[in-house]
């Protein structure tokens, strides 16, 4: 029984990571930060949020006792990861393109990641408690649904944008401006996917 404590603090520390990563996001493309500090922050939280990972699947096999099922405890903290390793490639890829100015739909798209991830720390929080936190829980899954909508909507005027100015400009604009926001849009989409699976472990246990 004792182990059982032990993943939801492992479960919190990750999604932790996740927020200052978003955070580093946010400040990247708004200007707060310079590109090279803000992608230093990225790759920090991503390599605290690696070891952490690697701590919970020890833990999954030195456990007798498990809070649920091992396969919905390795696949939570492997889509936990997923986050912050695209986090880690938008950042790359700004760095490889020599990006340093941020189109106003991508801004926006990186508060929709730092809002999803303040949510999925508060999820997370309450995986300790699901019964009784089974209606907030649902609120917080739907509420990510909701903001990946929103940022696929962003994601496709930025690109519409993108390519009626890279009609008349350079067309590399448009390459470089489209790959990022790929990968904008699939950081929002992986805490989609994390919503998804803790709403899926409610359903198992309540």
């Amino acid at each position: 029984m004792p182990k059982e404590g032990k993943f939801f603090g492992l479960f919190n520390r990750h999604a932790d990571t996740l927020v200052h990563g978003a955070l580093a996001l946010r400040d990247l493309l708004d200007g707060s930060d310079n590109v090279e500090a803000a992608c230093r922050r990225i790759i920090a939280r991503e390599n605290e949020a690696d070891a952490i990972t690697r701590e919970v699947m020890l833990e999954i096999h030195r456990s007798f006792i498990t809070p649920f099922d091992r396969s919905d405890i390795k696949g939570l903290i492997e889509l936990l990861d997923d986050s912050i390793d695209q986090m880690q490639k938008t950042a790359k890829a700004i760095t490889l393109f020599e990006v340093t100015t941020f189109e106003p739909p991508m801004q926006q798209m990186a508060e929709i990641i730092l809002r999803c991830a303040e949510l999925t720390v508060e999820a997370v929080g309450l995986l300790g408690t699901l019964r009784q936190s089974a209606t907030r829980i649902n609120a917080i899954t739907e509420e990510i649904v909701k903001l990946e909508e929103q940022a696929d909507e962003l994601n496709d005027a930025g690109v519409k944008a993108l390519f009626l100015k890279g009609r008349e400009g350079n067309p590399m604009d448009f390459i470089v401006g489209n790959e990022i926001y790929d990968h904008l849009e699939k950081v929002v989409d992986r805490f989609e996917d994390v919503a998804n699976h803790i709403h899926g472990i409610l359903i198992e246990q309540v």
